[in-house]
């Protein structure tokens, strides 16, 4: 599945409702659906806000099922990120007077089993998230 949005707030509850819509047919658990929506969320939120500043630009989701893993690939063409390991650490932001919580990518690892960011500056930034679904279930 390959999802194009435009980076407005408006479509991060847009791209949450496909990506959990496009997993339903692993059967996700209520808490696992939740987790990939929050995951989804947040790395549309940073490409928003801190990938594209305000600015028009566009955002690439993709998702691919393999098994009963879910692989997300959130990609934008903003201003990248220069440390990745810093921008990672919880708390920290870039935007404090927009009272940004800096909790974006804690959330990210937090709810998925796996975090890939990749980022160039002036170039922009890739989010790859893993999940596996339906662990806790019996078969």
């Amino acid at each position: 599945m390959k999802l194009i949005i435009e980076s407005v707030s408006e479509n991060e509850a847009f791209a949450r409702t496909v990506v959990a819509a496009y997993i339903t047919r692993l059967d996700p658990t209520l808490e696992e659906l939740a987790d990939v929506k929050t995951a989804v969320s947040e790395a549309v939120t940073n490409s928003i806000i801190h990938g594209y500043c305000g600015k028009s630009g566009e955002i690439e989701i993709t998702c691919e099922i393999q098994e009963q893993e879910v692989i997300v690939r959130i990609t934008d063409t903003g201003i990248g990120i220069a440390d990745i390991a810093k921008a990672m650490e919880p708390l920290y932001t870039t935007k404090p007077e927009w009272e940004r919580s800096g909790m974006g990518f804690a959330f990210m690892e937090a709810f998925m089993d796996s975090l890939e960011v990749t980022s160039e500056p002036g170039k922009g930034t890739s989010v790859l998230m893993r999940k596996q679904i339906g662990k806790g279930q019996d078969s």
